[in-house]
């Protein structure tokens, strides 16, 4: 009973932080479009073509999945 067998995740600890940073990036880029409507309806509101909104904010997504993508695909260790 002594020789249990160990359970073995998918990944490696260091892909778990990897992804986990990913995910967070990618939360982050949300976060930045968000914002910029109008009380009014009938008021149109610039601020939905800012910089911010356009280029910043979908840069961060698209960055924030390539390092969750990456995280995936991170070979383990060779323990040899």
């Amino acid at each position: 009973m002594e020789n249990k067998a160990q359970q073995e995740f998918l990944f490696e600890k260091v892909n778990y932080k990897i992804l986990l940073i990913g995910i967070a990036v990618i939360a982050i880029g949300f976060i930045l479009m968000s914002g910029g409507g109008s009380q009014d309806p009938n008021v149109f509101n610039e601020d939905i073509f800012s910089f911010r909104r356009i280029r910043l904010a979908p840069t961060v997504v698209l960055i924030g999945f390539g390092i969750t993508v990456y995280s995936i695909l991170k070979s383990p260790k060779k323990s040899h």
